[in-house]
């Protein structure tokens, strides 16, 4: 049959996508291929043979397929064995089954091992139109994102992504502490990626096969948290029915990840420094001293020097905990870093959510720049989560992110006012991306540094 060779592809269209049609009636294919024609370079098969080798010559993104095949057309299963052969050789292939309105169980069948979505006869083509672009519009955004992950890969690091040279200390830092058994402790804003700084510690080092137990010692009162960091035994206080492994021994042989350290209690800072000293703990309740391996890592978004002035916080577990020291800069300080995190969490969540954002507008880029982010990545990912699911058109706007789309004075000032408080804004941001260096921040700002000088004098900024 002269249909089933993949046709020459058409000079004039050396751009469209391509689509196989996969039915075991010829003037079916002929048919569809003419009404398609236009909008895809279409390839024809009969048979699962014919289409599998098409299928692995051609790799379309997109195909059609009729389960009732030769040698048995009656049958589904030969439909089923080019589903499965198809998926196999590349599952992001959007397979759309055509079926007979009384076969929707091998429908069903057909979409739970890996089709795209089915499509019910008698074929109405601006019908299967419709459903052709909604699965190439899918196939293209799942291509996008796989070559962003592919892209950014060089900028990631067990699940943290940034190419700012200010997170790129922090990956370096990961790499030297990891190989070591030292305590860590986090410092950064709320929201900043503590946590993940932590866990990529963890399987970085020797422990990495052991558990990796956080507990969030802000969370939870402090009548529980010793009872939930050290355990206790049966009948230890009302309510203790039963023996429990406490948070740091059930970390045993892993990395234990004590967040929002500041906050414990006078009496658990002694008790956690105890067990730091001498490695063993005691159970609520119990007489005998458990040897614990473990190693901690604890985080704060506080001031623990300042914390330590007020007495509120030990200065012997301090020095104890921080035996090394790594700050997670906040959001706004790494330059370059929100569009390529943005961008990967749009790719991410478009895909996921199945929906029509390509990108963002010029405005919301901006916006998204010159926002202060006091929740940082946290922010950033729920402002992005909610706009792809709320959004409208096609790409992101300031109004989607519920941003204001660049700086806006407020009513009191006049314009003079106005203009020195987003000067002032712009000068200190750069200033803190650039850590005080003058002629790169005056170089990201585009003037000279004689007049970031005369800016910096004007609006009363130190040089420091």
């Amino acid at each position: 049959m002269p249909d089933t060779l993949p046709p020459t592809p058409d000079p004039l269209h050396p751009s469209l996508d391509r689509l196989l049609i996969v039915d075991d009636n010829e003037e079916i294919r002929t048919q569809l291929k003419w009404a398609l024609v236009k909008d895809y370079e279409v390839f024809v098969a009969g048979d699962r043979s014919t289409a599998l080798e098409v299928f692995e010559s051609q790799r379309p993104a997109v195909m059609t397929l009729d389960l009732g095949l030769p040698p048995l057309p009656q049958d589904v299963e030969e439909g089923f064995e080019t589903l499965g052969a198809v998926l196999q050789k590349d599952p992001a292939t959007k397979v759309i089954v055509i079926t007979g309105r009384d076969e929707r169980e091998h429908a069903l069948r057909a979409v739970g091992q890996g089709a795209y979505d089915y499509f019910c006869k008698p074929i109405q083509i601006e019908e299967l139109k419709v459903v052709l672009r909604r699965a190439y519009h899918l196939s293209r955004l799942e291509r996008e994102h796989r070559e962003l992950l592919r892209r950014v890969a060089g900028d990631s690091f067990e699940g943290m992504l940034g190419a700012s040279p200010q997170i790129q200390e922090v990956f370096a830092a990961i790499r030297k502490v990891a190989t070591t058994d030292a305590p860590v402790l986090t410092t950064g804003e709320s929201g900043s990626g503590k946590e993940l700084v932590a866990r990529a510690i963890h399987r970085q080092s020797a422990r990495r096969d052991g558990a990796f137990v956080a507990i969030n010692c802000g969370a939870i009162p402090d009548t529980l948290l010793e009872s939930e960091l050290f355990g206790h035994e049966k009948g230890a206080f009302t309510g203790a029915h039963i023996q429990r492994k406490g948070r740091i021994e059930t970390a045993q042989g892993g990395t234990l990840f004590l967040d929002e350290i500041g906050e414990l209690s006078p009496l658990l800072q002694v008790k956690l420094l105890r067990f730091l000293q001498e490695h063993r703990i005691e159970r609520l309740g119990g007489r005998e001293e458990i040897q614990i391996d473990v190693r901690v890592i604890a985080a704060t978004n506080t001031d623990l020097k300042q914390a330590m002035n007020n007495g509120r916080f030990r200065e012997d577990l301090y020095y104890r905990l921080g035996v090394v020291i790594i700050s997670v800069p906040p959001l706004r300080e790494r330059q370059g870093d929100i569009s390529l995190l943005a961008k990967a969490m749009l790719s991410r969540f478009s895909v996921e959510n199945g929906n029509k954002i390509t990108g963002f507008t010029a405005g919301a880029l901006r916006a998204l720049e010159t926002h202060s982010w006091p929740g940082n990545i946290r922010e950033l990912e729920n402002r992005i989560r909610r706009a792809v699911v709320m959004a409208e058109g096609s790409k992101l706007t300031p109004d989607d992110l519920q941003l204001d789309g660049g700086f806006s004075p407020t009513a009191s000032l006049n314009l003079r006012e106005a203009r020195e408080a987003l000067e002032r804004t712009l000068v200190q941001r750069a200033l803190m991306r650039n850590k005080g260096r003058l002629t790169q921040a005056a170089a990201d700002l585009g003037i000279s540094r004689p007049t970031l000088y005369e800016l910096m004098e004007k609006l009363g900024i130190g040089k420091k």
